[in-house]
């Protein structure tokens, strides 16, 4: 913008004074038609003095590079949102893998314990098969027992009743048949 010399300046603002008035003897309605009016002169003439002002002071630079650094500074948050997302979208992925392993270890033991679960019951059934059978081997050796202890007791019994027959038949008889005697008598108390 600084490439106008002043002399250019003059001659475009010569220029816009006299166009407008140039465009107004025509007689034609056109943009320019409002400009006939010298008040209107010279308001169109303290604006462009007021812009020309302003741009030799810079005051269009600073607005411009004000701009310019709220672009850059633009850019800058913007390039920093697109890495902040490229790294959320990778922690995400991350939290996604990290969840999914997850599952597989808590699948992995759920079946470990449910694996662990059959283990044991399997094995208390083996032992309550194991106790019910030391049960029922103790019971049948308590039958045994009682058994050989009711024979025992039979037995003794028949012995009793056997050495009582020889003792009354020996009372009985005085005879030496006793001993005869005493033995069918015995054999008589073993048959029943």
């Amino acid at each position: 913008m600084q490439c106008f010399s002043k002399p250019l300046c003059a001659a475009l603002l010569a220029s816009s004074l006299a166009v407008p008035e140039a465009l107004a003897a025509t007689g034609e309605k056109t943009l320019f038609s409002g400009f006939s009016d010298p008040a209107t002169h010279v308001v169109m003439l303290g604006v462009l003095v007021f812009f020309g002002i302003v741009w030799r002071l810079g005051a269009f630079k600073t607005v411009l590079g004000g701009l310019d650094n709220r672009a850059d500074a633009i850019r800058k948050e913007l390039e920093e949102a697109a890495n902040l997302r490229e790294q959320a979208a990778q922690v995400l992925s991350a939290a996604e893998r990290r969840q999914q392993e997850s599952d597989a270890d808590a699948e992995s033991i759920v079946k470990a314990a449910k694996d662990e679960a059959k283990a044991i019951l399997a094995e208390a059934r083996k032992q309550l098969a194991e106790r019910i059978a030391r049960r029922e081997a103790q019971a049948e050796a308590r039958i045994a027992r009682a058994e050989i202890e009711a024979t025992d007791q039979v037995r003794r019994a028949a012995a009793d009743a056997a050495t009582e027959a020889a003792r009354r038949i020996l009372a009985s008889h005085a005879s030496t048949d006793q001993f005869e005697a005493a033995a069918r008598e015995i054999e008589r108390a073993l048959r029943n």
